[in-house]
């Protein structure tokens, strides 16, 4: 028996020495690309590791409530300002002695939640709760664990009867049958979240990789073979899918909403619309949705390497059943580019660009830039007057398919300035001699438009080829490129940046975003989360020469239609409610709160004041006046061959209406035609 105990214990010591050994070469690895190729390279020392130390305790422990304050304390003085020796020595045992501190951290929470749970909680108790935007210091102590946690499920279990109910006087006449109820529920999810963690077979090792790599910048990563196989896929139109769309009801549960009949969940023939999703497993790990976080349920629906689901389902109040689906190549609806004519007179062509997706493969023309042009030669069929182009919410994506379709609307000349981490210049000139449009052009952008999308709007305003109006973009300005770490095993990568891209004028975005002609407030815009709020993003700069070049129009045509814009806008009845409105967002979100009772009529308090805020919202977009948008000739009679498309159709036309830049967009393009 000590035989074997002995053996044992050699053989885990010798499993930890080999991933710790793995773990710095990967390291190490990374570090020695990104000194050679990353466009800002810096130094590994205190202040990368305290970078890194402090992101992976935020990550395991966001909440503070698993780590003791004396644990905490005792990993930052052997680890916070040493992580850097230790990698460059090849001793990465840290990762394991963090590991082993949260894993007893877990074990002890999951005790103290399993006592909360048989145990009655105080409920006139007087105590109260603040809610902090920003992670504060590691807190707790021994003997004040329980406590935390009992006032925490204590708060929850409040929140979920507010949230459940209409009345406050209803809630509190049933509050003992509710309180059972809401109790169990939360309880038990908390249990099986701590277990689903426990019970992970992933450590540690890729979040301390990525920690790693964000310090230079943020968008410098490491991608596992299945990581980098989803990004890739991420930027094609055509990707492994399932063939239907979900989405969370009132009580968080994921209900499937639409199912495309063309998809291998339809042809199962067991789904419907208004399932319930139970579980989902990939045949080696199965997520429980009740107790499985949003990100790693939506990571196994869209990997590229879970070829192969099984969801388990509820429908209605019957049983659970189990359904077997292979995911197969399809056609990313929400991911293409699209089109819509606006107004009857004065026809104007409106083109969507939800994404820079590119044709990976090279075989075929199904690039975003090639389906634009596509979509142009429909509009100019109908003799449209004017082009809007809508970058909202654009992310990005291949740079490749921006540079093409600046190049089509550019008529000839060079469009972009490219340095790398040595200083060297390139130009990068209009693939395409001519324009595939002549008419006047809107380019719509807003805080999540970023990276490929603003590079091609930058180019198009640079030249006076378009206006653009909307709220200032992320501020993203970099380009990078993925490489394998080991050319001979190919299953680690890194996504690194190499590039920063200039604009023709020799200024860049990079940090500060591009400032539309025509600035208008947006929802959320305060909250949404841009280059500039990264502590490593890259800092902005200029160059002292800027290329020669040649407008499209003289640019005092754009300086007068966008100021005659901004004052027709000035008393604009919904943009300034945006604007009031935004200012009680900020307040809820970003403003330091003051304590608040834990009682339920102080949760009921809280509920009515983010119930109104939500209210005013709703309200105000069902005021905006609808544009009468309606699909081109070329799209009619295609939908006539292709009828399932219907169903997107309808849902796209709904959401073009709503858009509340598109009024003043045609306003616009009828004043540039005007001019003429």
């Amino acid at each position: 028996m000590k035989k074997i105990s002995l053996l044992l214990l050699l053989t885990s010591g010798a499993l930890f020495s080999q991933n710790s050994t793995k773990t710095c070469e990967i390291l190490n690895k990374i570090n020695s690309l990104i000194q050679s190729e990353h466009i800002q390279p810096k130094p590994v020392d205190d202040s990368l590791s305290a970078f890194v130390f402090d992101n992976l305790m935020n990550e395991l422990d966001p909440a503070r409530n698993i780590f003791f304050k004396s644990e905490y304390k005792e990993l930052s003085q052997k680890y916070r300002l040493n992580l850097d020796d230790l990698i460059l020595k090849n001793d990465c045992s840290f990762l394991s002695d963090i590991e082993k501190t949260y894993h007893n951290g877990l074990e002890r929470t999951k005790s103290v939640l399993e006592k909360i749970k048989v145990q009655p909680i105080d409920y006139n108790l007087k105590d109260t709760i603040r809610f902090y935007k920003k992670s504060f210091d590691f807190y707790v102590e021994k003997e004040n664990l329980e406590k935390v946690w009992t006032k925490k499920i204590r708060y929850q279990i409040l929140d979920d009867i507010a949230e459940s109910s209409e009345d406050p006087d209803e809630a509190q006449t049933s509050f003992k049958l509710l309180e059972s109820t809401s109790k169990e529920m939360i309880l038990t999810n908390e249990i099986c979240r701590i277990n689903t963690l426990l019970e992970t077979k992933n450590t540690q090792e890729e979040k301390l990789y990525n920690f790693f790599c964000i310090y230079f910048d943020p968008h410098t990563a490491y991608f596992s073979n299945d990581s980098k196989s989803s990004f890739v896929a991420s930027l094609s139109k055509e990707r492994l899918s399932l063939g239907m769309s979900v989405n969370l009801n009132e009580k968080n549960e994921i209900i499937i909403e639409e199912i495309d009949p063309n998809g291998p969940a339809f042809k199962t023939g067991k789904i419907k619309k208004g399932d319930q999703i139970i579980s989902i497993s990939n045949q080696k790990e199965t997520l429980h949705v009740s107790c499985s976080s949003l990100e790693s349920i939506s990571t196994m629906i869209l990997s590229e390497s879970n070829k192969n689901i099984t969801l388990t389902l509820k429908r209605n109040s019957g049983k659970n059943f189990e359904v077997y689906i292979e995911k197969q190549v399809m056609k990313d609806e929400e991911n293409s580019v699209f089109s819509f004519l606006i107004g009857k007179e004065n026809k104007i062509g409106y083109i969507k660009i939800p994404s820079f997706y590119a044709d990976l493969d090279g075989n075929s023309r199904k690039g975003c830039a090639d389906d634009v042009a596509r979509e142009v030669l429909k509009l100019e069929r109908d003799h449209i007057k004017g082009l809007v182009i809508d970058l909202i919410d654009n992310g990005g994506g291949s740079m490749e398919e921006a540079i093409k379709l600046a190049g089509m609307f550019v008529d000839y000349g060079p469009i972009s300035i490219v340095v790398d981490n040595k200083r060297n210049q390139s130009i990068i000139n209009d693939p395409y001699k001519g324009v595939i449009y002549k008419g006047p052009i809107v380019i719509l952008v807003n805080s999540n438009t970023a990276s490929a999308s603003e590079f091609f709007s930058s180019i198009l305003q640079d030249y006076n080829r378009a206006l653009l109006l909307g709220s200032g973009t992320l501020g993203k300005a970099t380009m990078q490129t993925i490489v394998s770490l080991d050319e001979n095993k190919n299953t680690d990568f890194l996504k690194i940046t190499i590039n920063k891209f200039y604009r023709v004028t020799g200024k860049s975005h990079q940090k500060t975003g591009v400032t539309p002609d025509v600035i208008l407030p947006e929802f959320y815009q305060n909250i949404f989360q841009k280059e500039s709020n990264f502590s490593t993003a890259i800092p902005n700069d200029s160059l002292p020469q800027p290329l020669k070049y040649r407008p499209y129009v003289k640019r005092g045509i754009i300086d007068k239609v966008a100021h005659n814009s901004s004052v027709r806008l000035a008393d604009n009845y919904y943009f300034n409610n945006i604007k009031k409105i935004n200012q009680k967002i900020d307040e809820m979100v970003n403003t330091p709160k003051a304590e608040i009772p834990m009682t339920l009529d102080a949760v009921f308090e809280q509920k009515k004041i983010r119930n109104s805020l939500w209210t005013e919202i709703n309200t105000l977009n069902e005021e905006n006046n609808p544009l009468d948008i309606y699909n081109s000739t070329v799209n009619q009679f295609l939908l006539g061959t292709y009828p399932y498309e219907k169903v997107m159709n309808e849902y796209q036309i709904n959401s073009v209406k709503t858009n509340p830049y598109l009024n003043e967009a045609v306003n616009i393009i009828n004043e540039f035609n005007g001019f003429k």
